[in-house]
C-alpha cells in the first residue's frame, strides 16, 4: 500500500548485516569497476543505491514490500530491522506483550467500555512518544507497533489484533457518519500484504469531508496528519467502523462529560463547545438541521436540532427550548436518552426562506425583505449595529451587520463585502 513516506538509504562500507551486503553486490554488479578505487565508480555506486532505495514504497503490509524487492518472507530487510517478517502483516493475533501483558484472547470475553475522548487521548500518547514502526517488536504498553497493533491500542482492546480480526470489534458505519475514534479499515483477504492497514478517525479537516485527521502507524514513526478520504490509495476499499465498546464523550481538554454552561450557547457564540454539541446532534439523528454541518459558530440549526433532541426525550415549553442544559448535555454525552425521530413526510426541517435577490439590498431601498434579512440577524446575535431597527429601509446598519454575519462564517474580501447573495442568505435561515 503506498504511503506518502520514503527513506534514503546507503549501505554502510563496513555494515557486516546481511541486508548492507546485499545491497553492496547489488550496486557492484550493476557499476563495473573499470578504475579501480576512482571516487568517480564510487559515486556511481553510491547514486544507483540511493536511487534504489529511495523507490521503495513503504506500507503496512511490509510482506509485500519484500517480495516486491525480490526477497524472501524471511530475508533481513535493507529498509528496516534486520527481523523475521511475520506471516500476517501485522504480525499474529495474541495476547500484549512485556509489562503489558495479560491473558490469552478469547472470543467470548466482554468488550472493555471506553469513550471518544479516551481513545483519542489513546492515540495522541504514541504520536507525541513518537513510536517507531515495527511489525516484531511492542511499546511499553504491550501493544505491537504496527497499525493494527496500534488501533488495538487505541480501543484498548486489551489483545494485539490484525487486519483480518479489527472488524469483529466494530460495527459497520456510513463513511458520512464517522466521528472521532472509529477507524477507517482496509484487509485485503486474497492476499492481506498487499496494502492492508488502518487508521483512527480524528475527524474531518473542514466542512467539504474530502480531508480528515488520521492517526496511524507507519514508517518511520506514528504520526496524526491530514489524509484524503479514505486514503492515499485503495480508497474506495477501507471500510468504516465504531468500536462496540464506545459509549458518551467526545474528544477534547478536560471532562468530556461534564456541562460547559448555557453561556456557551446561544446567539452570538462561537467556541467549540458549540461544534462538540453539533456532533453529538448528529449522531443522535439531527444531521437533516445542518446544511453545511455542525460548527463553531451557534445557528439557527443548532438551535432547532437541540429542540428535536429535547422533544424526543419528551420535554416541552421552557424544556425543550433549543438551548442546551445540564439535562440535555447529560443525555448526549453519555448516549442515553432518545433520539431524534425520522422527519416527518411533510417536508425538511432544514428547508429555508428563498433568496429574493440582490436588487432588493442597496442603498435607498425599502422592502419586507430588507425588514426580514434584519430581523434574521438580530435573532442570529448579529444586530448590534442597529440603532433602532431593524426596518424595512435598507442602511449602513444592516449592512455592517451582514458583514459581521459574513466575517463569522470565515469569508473575506469580496466575500464579505455586506450585501447578502445566495449563500448568506441560505445560512442565515437554516
Amino acid at each position: 500500500m503506498t504511503v506518502p513516506v520514503f527513506e534514503e538509504y546507503e549501505p554502510a562500507i563496513d555494515c557486516t548485516c546481511a541486508g548492507c551486503a546485499l545491497q553492496r553486490r547489488a550496486a557492484a554488479r550493476a557499476v563495473p569497476v573499470r578504475y579501480g578505487g576512482h571516487p568517480a565508480a564510487h559515486g556511481a555506486r553510491r547514486a544507483l543505491v540511493l536511487a534504489t532505495a529511495a523507490g521503495v514504497v513503504l506500507s503496512c503490509g511490509a510482506a509485500g514490500a519484500a517480495a516486491a524487492a525480490g526477497r524472501t518472507a524471511g530475508a533481513p530487510r535493507a529498509d528496516q530491522d534486520p527481523e523475521p517478517v511475520p506471516d500476517t502483516p501485522q504480525g499474529e493475533k495474541g495476547p500484549l506483550k512485556g509489562s503489558g501483558a495479560s491473558g490469552p484472547p478469547s472470543d467470548s470475553a466482554v468488550l472493555r467500555k471506553t469513550t471518544r475522548a479516551e481513545i483519542i487521548n489513546r492515540a495522541k500518547k504514541w504520536v507525541d512518544a513518537k513510536v517507531p514502526y515495527s511489525m516484531g517488536k511492542y511499546w511499553s504498553d504491550g501493544y505491537r507497533q504496527d497499525c493494527s497493533g496500534y488501533v488495538s491500542m487505541a480501543w484498548n482492546l486489551g489483545t494485539n489484533e490484525w487486519t483480518g480480526s479489527l472488524a469483529s470489534y466494530g460495527t459497520r458505519i456510513a463513511r458520512a457518519d464517522l466521528q472521532p475514534g472509529d477507524m477507517l479499515l482496509f484487509h485485503n483477504p486474497a492476499d492481506p500484504s498487499a496494502g492492508s492497514h488502518v487508521t483512527i478517525f480524528g475527524g474531518w479537516t473542514d466542512y467539504t469531508h474530502t480531508h480528515y485527521v488520521a492517526y496511524e502507524q507507519a514508517r518511520p514513526r506514528t504520526r496524526k496528519q491530514s489524509t484524503p478520504m479514505a486514503y492515499w490509495s485503495n480508497s474506495d476499499r477501507y471500510v468504516a467502523y465504531r468500536y462496540k465498546g464506545v459509549s458518551g464523550g467526545s474528544p477534547g481538554s478536560g471532562s468530556a462529560t461534564a456541562f460547559p454552561g448555557a453561556g456557551q450557547f446561544g446567539p452570538g457564540a462561537n467556541n467549540a463547545q458549540v461544534t462538540q454539541l453539533g456532533e453529538m446532534l448528529v449522531a443522535r439523528g439531527a444531521k437533516r438541521f445542518y446544511a453545511v454541518g455542525p460548527g463553531p459558530v451557534w445557528g439557527e440549526a443548532d438551535r432547532r436540532a437541540t429542540q428535536a433532541f429535547q422533544q424526543a426525550q419528551g420535554w416541552k415549553g421552557a424544556e425543550a427550548d433549543g438551548l442546551p442544559g445540564p439535562d440535555t448535555w447529560r443525555l448526549l454525552t453519555t448516549g442515553t436518552g432518545r433520539d431524534i425521530p425520522a422527519a416527518a413526510t411533510g417536508g425538511s426541517p432544514n428547508t429555508s426562506v428563498a433568496f429574493p435577490g440582490r436588487g432588493y439590498f442597496q442603498p435607498g431601498r425599502s422592502n419586507s425583505h430588507v425588514d426580514r434579512l434584519g430581523r434574521q440577524l438580530v435573532k442570529k446575535g448579529y444586530g448590534k449595529h442597529y440603532v433602532s431597527g431593524p426596518d424595512p429601509r435598507w442602511t449602513e446598519a444592516d449592512r455592517r451587520n451582514v458583514e459581521a454575519f459574513q466575517r463569522a462564517q470565515g469569508w473575506r474580501g469580496g466575500a464579505a463585502d455586506g450585501y447578502p447573495g445566495p449563500e448568506t442568505w441560505r445560512r442565515l435561515f437554516a
